[in-house]
């Protein structure tokens, strides 16, 4: 092999492109979408974060609004995995939706995303013609408040709530506030403030049922 050779195939491995990593560029998209919502965010906007062209960008995703389903299904797993790891990681119930709550606080205000949250603030407005896409992100919603019901029912069940708590009522309370709590920090309300909400808030959190009265030696009560 000459030098002009070996020059000539340096230069072609050089300027050889990257491959195409296709979560590294829906996770842009994600954060486009995040920031902007569906209508807000234009194929331009899209096609920068991505680092993509527009001829790639159709060869590759097709459309907007698929490329919106993958990006949203993206958020919902990270999310998902996210609550569950949290509503599962204590042993109390109410440590639980504490720990739950005082982390969105710090998620929903963070400087390494857009604040709040993807699926409360910016995927509850779709144009005409897109209401799967409106069903689709409702589904998502309140797929975070099943969670809550299957983690309260667990705490009702190992007795840490009280047995006739109407767990359903509960759930749909904190759902309200964990969305309620993106909207606000969308607005620019501080993290304390959220956890002063938060505070608040787990002040309604049931209480666990009083330890029955014991039986002591000889069927006398011990008290």
């Amino acid at each position: 092999m000459t030098l002009k050779d070996a020059t000539a195939g340096t230069a072609r491995a050089r300027g050889r492109p990257k491959a195409f990593d296709r979560d590294v560029a829906v996770q842009a998209a994600m954060q486009v979408f995040w920031d902007g919502g569906y209508e807000g965010s234009s194929f331009d906007d899209l096609a920068t974060a991505m680092r993509i062209n527009p001829s790639s960008f159709r060869n590759t995703f097709k459309t907007k609004e698929a490329l919106y389903r993958e990006a949203t299904e993206m958020y919902v797993a990270q999310g998902a995995a996210w609550l569950a790891g949290v509503l599962s990681g204590e042993k109390d119930v109410r440590a639980a939706f504490s720990r739950l709550f005082t982390e969105a606080a710090a998620r929903y205000t963070s400087a390494d995303h857009p604040l709040g949250c993807m699926i409360s603030v910016a995927g509850t407005h779709f144009p005409q013609g897109l209401s799967a896409l409106s069903e689709m992100l409702t589904t998502y919603r309140f797929g975070a408040e099943k969670a809550m019901v299957e983690r309260l029912k667990q705490g009702q069940h190992d007795k840490q709530l009280p047995p006739d708590a109407n767990i359903h009522a509960i759930a749909a309370f904190f759902h309200a506030l964990f969305r309620g709590m993106a909207v606000q920090a969308r607005d620019g309300v501080s993290r304390d403030r959220l956890l002063e909400i938060v505070a608040v808030a787990m002040s309604a959190f049931p209480s666990a049922p009083m330890a029955s009265e014991s039986t002591g030696p000889r069927g006398t009560r011990r008290r």
